[in-house]
């Protein structure tokens, strides 16, 4: 079975987004293209559609561009699959945020804070530094 690949055009109606956001995506390493046309037309895999969303879910939760695209880099581990967790979990906390009391819903933003800056800080580790 032979994947179809898409124009930026093409990438970007499916994915919602502009032919800009797919640019800049790229620039940023947060999509590669799968191959280059004879005319050195970019053509993208179907699946970063998704990839495009899950950018976005990370960014409106607080994870930088730059390090999402470290961490995306990372050929060392299924990196796709832990900021997919990542981002259930920050949609999970945002969720319970809301419906809390406002005494409660205080402290579940301040950890909201601290879980965002500790993604962060774990998303700049080499992935190749030995653990203890």
């Amino acid at each position: 079975m032979t994947v179809v690949l898409l124009k930026i055009g093409e990438l970007a109606a499916r994915a919602q987004v502009s032919p800009r956001t797919v640019d800049y995506y790229t620039s940023l390493g947060l999509l590669t293209p799968a191959k280059r046309t004879a005319s050195n037309y970019r053509l993208y895999d179907p699946a970063d559609v998704e990839r495009i969303h899950l950018v976005q879910r990370l960014e409106v939760q607080g994870v930088p561009l730059e390090e999402i695209a470290t961490a995306l880099q990372n050929q060392h581990a299924d990196v796709g699959a832990i900021l997919d967790r990542i981002d259930e979990d920050l949609r999970t906390l945002q969720a319970a945020a809301e419906a809390a009391s406002p005494e409660v819903h205080g402290l579940l933003a301040a950890v909201a804070t601290r879980v965002h800056s500790l993604i962060t800080v774990a998303l700049q580790i080499p992935p190749d530094l030995p653990l203890p």
